[in-house]
């Protein structure tokens, strides 16, 4: 069991030799973290749902949603409590709470459980039925995780790092006469667009009162659909709606509808080849993703100081605070019948409060601009830890769940 979890931390040592012989490079890296993002991944959460997920079983797992949403609610608490007491810089304030926020749901728990079913002695049952519902349940936490973790965190990060560079703007006396002028332009035509609108509001107050309460509809309409266009394009909807999240109601829609069911899954279906083929990609995902999880958390060897307080902060709370409230929660939804006597559920909804931070969140600091080095060095930190602290929480989990 403990080789098994710091095997993660072992593969950094031959990713280390790849990057020094320039084989494992930036390019090499960016290309096959889009081959696990846009074609491994998929292929595993869809073909994996797809032989499991039955209009039976999948009531049960309605309480999944809800536990992980609660990871990000409780993380996000903790780290702004966190940025309130080591005084974070306001360019990582939104960094700290997602760290805290968002565990890796993607690729650890896609080697971590699997792998445990196949130990012996194994509180899980038979290795074979163990391995398909692990599966499936990892498959569903990780495209899950990608909605909540390109929603919430993005859109922290997106709010500080805007605030920061608002900032930065502010303080910047040395605009050009060009830059200026076309700032003021802008500012003027902002200004007249209102006073206009508030014009055109003054003297929609004097028609009478039946057509004023038919236009005060209108624009409140208006208003609504000028406040929902704002969100949906500040939101990251394209990330959201991720290839592993649209793989997952594909997989959905084949596991709860019997006729497409029949075409794809089993031995003598007529389409099994295509179920083959996605299993077969799928298997080929877990060892790319340990090397592009090695080759990630690697780039924080080269990164600037950061604050000890705050790294020590990020430690503790997904290493310790947050895995003993995850025992609280899940042990209250079990007494409360929210969540089926199955250990093997039981013990993945108790990992998704002790992982690491998700490596994702590297990417969107690369998209904002603010706090790339300083997030590669706080993942490599905690990923270290979380070899050790993994280790001693899956242990304590399936003894809680046997």
């Amino acid at each position: 069991m403990r080789g098994r979890c710091i095997s993660s931390n072992v593969m950094l040592i031959p990713i280390w030799m790849l990057l020094h012989a320039d084989i494992l490079g930036d390019s090499a890296r960016k290309e096959l973290n889009n081959m696990v993002f846009f074609v491994f991944n998929p292929a595993l959460v869809s073909s994996n749902l797809a032989q499991t997920i039955t209009s039976e079983n999948i009531i049960s797992l309605w309480f999944m949603p809800l536990n992980i949403l609660l990871t990000y609610i409780v993380g996000s608490f903790l780290g702004w409590e966190i940025n309130k007491i080591t005084k974070s810089p306001q360019h990582l304030k939104g960094l700290v709470m997602g760290l805290c926020a968002a565990g890796n749901l993607g690729s650890l728990p896609f080697v971590l459980v699997p792998a445990i079913c196949r130990e012996k002695g194994s509180p899980f049952g038979a290795p074979e039925s163990c391995h398909k519902y692990a599966m499936a349940y990892v498959s569903l936490s990780m495209a899950i995780g990608a909605i909540y973790l390109w929603s919430i965190v993005y859109n922290t990060v997106r709010v500080s790092s805007t605030m920061i560079n608002e900032v930065i703007n502010v303080n910047n006396a040395n605009f050009d006469e060009e830059t200026s002028k076309a700032l003021q332009e802008q500012i003027d035509c902002e200004f007249d667009s209102e006073c206009s609108s508030a014009t055109d509001h003054a003297n929609e107050s004097s028609l009478p009162c039946a057509k004023n309460d038919k236009q005060g509809k209108v624009l409140i309409l208006d208003t609504i659909k000028k406040q929902l266009y704002s969100f949906f394009r500040s939101s990251n909807l394209k990330a959201i709606i991720a290839p592993s999240t649209t793989a997952a109601i594909v997989g959905f829609i084949i596991g709860l509808v019997p006729p497409v069911q029949k075409l794809l899954i089993g031995a003598n279906a007529p389409l099994h080849v295509i179920q083959d083929s996605a299993l077969l990609l799928g298997e080929a995902a877990v060892p790319i993703i340990m090397l592009t999880v090695g080759g990630n958390l690697l780039k924080g060897l080269r990164g600037p100081g950061v604050q000890l307080s705050l790294v020590l902060g990020i430690i503790a709370v997904r290493s310790v605070v947050l895995p003993l409230i995850g025992v609280l929660v899940i042990k209250g939804a079990i007494h409360l019948g929210f969540v089926h006597a199955d250990p093997l559920y039981q013990f993945v909804l108790l990992l998704h409060y002790a992982l690491p931070p998700a490596i994702n969140i590297g990417t969107i600091t690369q998209l904002f601009g603010s706090g790339q080095s300083e997030c590669a060095v706080i993942l490599l930190w905690t990923y270290s830890v979380s070899s050790v602290t993994l280790t001693l929480w899956s242990t304590f989990f399936m003894w809680l769940v046997a």
